[in-house]
Order: C-alpha cells, then sequence, then structure tokens
C-alpha cells in the first residue's frame, strides 16, 4: 500500500464515496494533479485499496487502464490521464456504477447519494480475497559428478551420516515430549494432543485464507532452499533412496504440494452459485470439518506427508499426523520447517507411531469425522457421516522393445526386465552412481526373501534373472525378475520390492489377456501403462482396463505424477481415487453450507393466488 498524491478535490471524493480506495502511484513525487498544476498537491493521504480515481473540484478522469481491463471497453479517450495506475477488486456491478458516474461528473456535480456504493464483503473462510502467486513446478538440479548441488548433497550425507543414530520425538503444541520417546509404545500424547488440536480449531478456523496460504508458500521456500540438502539427505538414508529419487520426492514434489495445494484451496473457495434470481443471492460457506483430521502418511513417500497435512490445514482443519515409523526423521524435519513458516504449533499434532500401536479409543471419538466406519454400530456411535481418503499397483503389459527403459525406472526405482544385468545397487551416501539402494526395512527385507525362496520353488515360474538378497551390511535385494506362466500367479499382486513378474502372450489372446489384467492385481487400481505403437491396440486397452487404473500411461513408466499436471490417485483397492495434485482431493475437508438471502419478500401469497 503505498502513499499517493492527491488533491483537495480527490481527497473530498475519497471521503465521500463509502467504499475504501486503494491505490499503487507511478513515481509518487513526479506526478501531478489533474487540476493542471505542475507542482506536487500539498496534501498527501495514506489510501487503502481496491479503486482509485483522481477528481478535481468538477472534474473526474477514470484510467483507460481501469475501464479497459475490468470492463471489456475503454471510455472516450480524455486530454487528460489519470496519474495513478490501478487494481481493482470489486464486482463488475460496481464498476459499471462508478464508470457512469465519471461520464456525468464530467458535465456537472453529483449529489451524496450518487456516489453511495454498496460495500464489498468478504468473508475471510469463505473466500480467497487476493491473487496468489502463480503456481510452479519446482525445477530439478541434476546432481551431475562435480556440480555444486552435488557437494551440497555430499556435505548433508557427510553429516548426517556422523550424527547418527538421531532421535526424533513426538510434539504437541510444538514441544518436545521427553517422555514418549518409542513407537514400541502405545502413545498416551495422542489423547492431549487431540484436545490440543481441539482447543486450537476456533482461532485456526477463522484465520484468513491468505494467512494460511502464506504460511505453506514459506514453508515451500524453505523446503527449495534453507533445508533442501538436509531433507535430501535424510530421505536418501532414511529410506534407502538414491540422490534423483530423494530429490524429486522430498524437495520438488513437497514444495509442489504446499505451492499448487494453495492455488488448488484458492481455485477451490472462488467456486460460487453463477445463477441468480432478482430480489436474492446465493452464496457457498465453505466451513471446515467438524472435529480434526487424522492423517497417515506412508513409509516410502516424503511429499505425501506434507501433503495429507497441508490439505486440511489449508481448508482451515486442525490435524492429527502420524508418519510411519521408518519415516519418522524427515517427518520431523518436514514439522519443524513447518513451525519455522509460523504454523501455529497447535494445529497439526505430530505423533509419530506404528499404526497397530495406536489407542482403539481414538476411533471412538465424535471429533473424528474423516475416519471410515468400521461397522455400523461404530457409524452409529458417529455424529458425522465419516470420510476417508486413502491412497495406498500396477500393472504392465505391452512390447518389450519400448517397456525395457520404462520399468526398471518406475517399479525398481521404488524399491523389472529390461538391461537388468545392468543396475546397480548400493549406499545411498557411499556409492552415488548406484540406481538401486535397500529396502527400507528388516520386516520389508523379510516379505521380500520370503517371496523369492518361495518363488525359486515354484514350477510355475522361471528366474530370468535376480534371486539373490544380503542383509549383512544393509537390506539389499537384486533385481529378480520371474517369467510365469498364468497371467493370475500371486507375483503379479502389489509387492513393495524389486521383483516384477512377466507373462507372455499370444497375438490372438489380447483381448482376453486385457480382461485377466483388469481382475489381477490383488484389486488394486491405482496405475497402470501399456506399450504398443499400434493405435487400435491402445484404444482397445483403454476401453477395456478403463476401471483397472486410475493413472493410465501410454508408452511411459508408472510411478511419479508431477503435481499440477498429472493428477494422482486410484480407486479399487488402491483408494478413494481422490486426486492428489489437483483441487479435487481438497473438496473432501471443508464442509459446505449454502446460505440464500431474500433482500425484500412482501407476503407470503403467490402471484397465481390473487
Amino acid at each position: 500500500m503505498g502513499e499517493g498524491v492527491m488533491c483537495a478535490g480527490a481527497k473530498d471524493l475519497r471521503d465521500r464515496l463509502h467504499t475504501p480506495f486503494n491505490y499503487r502511484d507511478r513515481g509518487r513525487n513526479q506526478q501531478r494533479c489533474n487540476c493542471g498544476s505542475r507542482e506536487v498537491c500539498p496534501e498527501r493521504a495514506p489510501v487503502r485499496a481496491e479503486l482509485v480515481i483522481s477528481r478535481c473540484a468538477t472534474r473526474m478522469i477514470a484510467s483507460d487502464a481501469l475501464w479497459g481491463n475490468m470492463l471489456g471497453g475503454a471510455p472516450d479517450a480524455a486530454e487528460d490521464k489519470a496519474p495513478f495506475s490501478f487494481q481493482i477488486e470489486l464486482p463488475t456491478s460496481i464498476l459499471k456504477h462508478i464508470y457512469a458516474i465519471s461520464n456525468r461528473l464530467l458535465t456537472s456535480r453529483l449529489s451524496s447519494a450518487d456516489l453511495r456504493l454498496p460495500r464489498p464483503q468478504i468473508r475471510t473462510k469463505a473466500t480467497a480475497p487476493s491473487r496468489l502467486p502463480d503456481a510452479r513446478n519446482e525445477p530439478n538440479p541434476t546432481y551431475v559428478k562435480g556440480s555444486s548441488e552435488r557437494l551440497k548433497i555430499e556435505s548433508a550425507l557427510s553429516k548426517l551420516r556422523s550424527q547418527l543414530p538421531v532421535q526424533s520425538s513426538i510434539y504437541y503444541n510444538g514441544k518436545v515430549q521427553a517422555a514418549w520417546r518409542s513407537w514400541d509404545q502405545p502413545l498416551p500424547a495422542e489423547h492431549a494432543a487431540i484436545e490440543s488440536a481441539l482447543k486450537a480449531k476456533k482461532d485456526w478456523e477463522n484465520t484468513p485464507f491468505i494467512d494460511r496460504a502464506a504460511i505453506f508458500l514459506k514453508a515451500a521456500e524453505l523446503v527449495t532452499g534453507k533445508y533442501r540438502y538436509e531433507l535430501i539427505a535424510a530421505t536418501m538414508l532414511g529410506q534407502g533412496k538414491n540422490i534423483w529419487q530423494a530429490e524429486i520426492d522430498a524437495a520438488a514434489e513437497l514444495a509442489d504440494f504446499f505451492r499448487l495445494n494453495c492455488n488448488f484451496a484458492a481455485e477451490l473457495l472462488e467456486r460460487q452459485p453463477t445463477r441468480g434470481t432478482v430480489g436474492m443471492w446465493s452464496r457457498m460457506e465453505y466451513r471446515p470439518l467438524e472435529g480434526f483430521v487424522y492423517a497417515v502418511s506412508p513409509f516410502n513417500l516424503t511429499a505425501l506427508g506434507g501433503s495429507l497435512l497441508s490439505g486440511p490445514a489449508l481448508m482451515g482443519n486442525v490435524v492429527l499426523w502420524k508418519p510411519s515409523p521408518p519415516n519418522v526423521y524427515t517427518s520431523t524435519l518436514i514439522y519443524k520447517i513447518l513451525l519455522e513458516a509460523g504454523l501455529p504449533a497447535d494445529v497439526v499434532q505430530f505423533v509419530p507411531g506404528a499404526r497397530k500401536k495406536s489407542p482403539t479409543s481414538r476411533y471412538k471419538r465424535e471429533e473424528l469425522p474423516p475416519h471410515p466406519p468400521h461397522g455400523r454400530h461404530s457409524q452409529r456411535r458417529q455424529p458425522h457421516h465419516p470420510r476417508c481418503i486413502r491412497v495406498p499397483g500396477t500393472k504392465v503389459l505391452g512390447d518389450l522393445a519400448r517397456i525395457h527403459p520404462s520399468v526398471p525406472r518406475g517399479r525398481i526405482h521404488l524399491a523389472p526386465q529390461g538391461r537388468v544385468q545392468e543396475i546397480t545397487i548400493g549406499s545411498p551416501d557411499k556409492e552415488l552412481e548406484a540406481f538401486m539402494g535397500p529396502v527400507i526395512h528388516r520386516r520389508s527385507f523379510d516379505q521380500i526373501k520370503r517371496i523369492i525362496d518361495e518363488s525359486n520353488d515354484d514350477p510355475s515360474l522361471n528366474s530370468i534373472t535376480g534371486g539373490t538378497y544380503d542383509d549383512s551390511v544393509g537390506f539389499y535385494v537384486h533385481p529378480t525378475v520371474y517369467q510365469a506362466n498364468a497371467p493370475t500367479h500371486r507375483l503379479f499382486d502389489e509387492i513393495f520390492g524389486p521383483i516384477p513378474a512377466l507373462y507372455v502372450y499370444l497375438d490372438n489372446e489380447w483381448s482376453e489377456i486385457l480382461a485377466k489384467v483388469d481382475q489381477a492385481g490383488g484389486g488394486f487400481a491405482l496405475t497402470g501403462p501399456v506399450f504398443a505403437t499400434d493405435r487400435r491396440v491402445i484404444w482397445e486397452a483403454e476401453d477395456a482396463l478403463g476401471y483397472s487404473a486410475g493413472n493410465f500411461y501410454i508408452n511411459c513408466k508408472t510411478t511419479a505424477a508431477l503435481i499440477g499436471q498429472q493428477l494422482f490417485g486410484g480407486a479399487r483397492a488402491s483408494g478413494t481415487n481422490d486426486k492428489a495434485g489437483s483441487s479435487d482431493i481438497l473438496r473432501r475437508f471443508p464442509s459446505l453450507r449454502m446460505i440464500k438471502e431474500f433482500f425484500l419478500l412482501e407476503g407470503f401469497k403467490y402471484p397465481s393466488n390473487q
């Protein structure tokens, strides 16, 4: 808000109008008043923003840009141009009224009644009154050997390695609870965290959206700047990812969620009824959900924790966040970043722990609307109809000649066939050139080991490559590829490990195999690609696999969707298909209230009753 130069006439007009003024002038001290004076008018006044009109005693001249931009046309050229540039944030009806006033002021004075304009009202909980910064996807450094970013990540890895073992604590109200250190115990912090979050609910709900958005926009800058390499190093060591996978997860995607969720929320808040009747006004209020939101983030993706809490919090909800134990250290960093960005300490309660160890009493609380029902009795106890958002695989079919570059990048990176022998395995921080790291923890390693041992003895499988593992230093599993003699083998179910299975079908079996693929996969329907050059084959696959994957890829790997570009989510056993990376998923977090207001109603009879 700048301080502009105003003559007495302009100041008088400002005082007479009921709508607050706001302008930004160009070269404040170099402008001259429309009265013709070449000197700066002596009167200065700070003016608030929404509209600017310069007026001398009997003339009003409005900026061409004002009318051209807001009304789709420009008034007749005037000899004198308004000395200020303007930004308008008023309804079109008001602007048209002011335009009419400006034309009439060229020849006559108006009464004060003519200048009374309706005051626009802004409900901070339901609207996004200011334009947010343009959304953008975070660019990714290449991390080539010798680059500055490569040196920074090596330094961050070395520093974190020297600090091991690190301890992550439970927080509530932003304070460490030293007595609750382990997820191997029940978490008494959870009840206290819920109560604290509910106490903060009213203040956070009434916080203007632009202030909530500003916190997450600042957090995005901290993620991509001050804490970028610390987050990447923590993801590499904690989750066994290589540099590139950690970069796109812990830095780029996390920042994208923070930035773009702000824009998606603003987009949602601007949705209002577009039709109306004379004498009546309908408007939509986007209220936070009653109670609190319970967010459980997975072990394998750092960014999803930021996504799961930022969406509900932006819409005014308080959140109980429970990250998975294998991802607790990077989640702790995210929580500290949010506090540094200005998030009130009691809005997001940080209570990491194993899901099985969580007290079942949480599900009995009436303040938990977003949890799925557990049978009729549980549902009857809830005063609100429960809401659930769930995103927990992947099917691949087509031409192997086109598959080979994509499959290793896709499934193996998230720790099958095609140049598998060239894939290198190593420690994420000691062997930066390695394509693959270890699986995430002992439980995952033991599960994959059991599957490999059983598969090696399975006569219905043919081992193509791999089949070995080693836990002497870390939880390393070599990429293992099997060829199955049936498309319904259990290896085609979702497995979080580098064990893809192949099935070779005959050309005349294409339609039949599509039907089997639709039924396979353990009921999951998140992602699935088809690799082909014949467009008719692609069309048939698109049609037959219409419900097999929420994200369907053509000649493309199946992992990683860019926020705001590829909306991500699946149905069936993969979740509720609320698309992350869009305003669609944010629609789950407000409770809408429709407000209908009549301005004048005379009597109760209809005209036909006369």
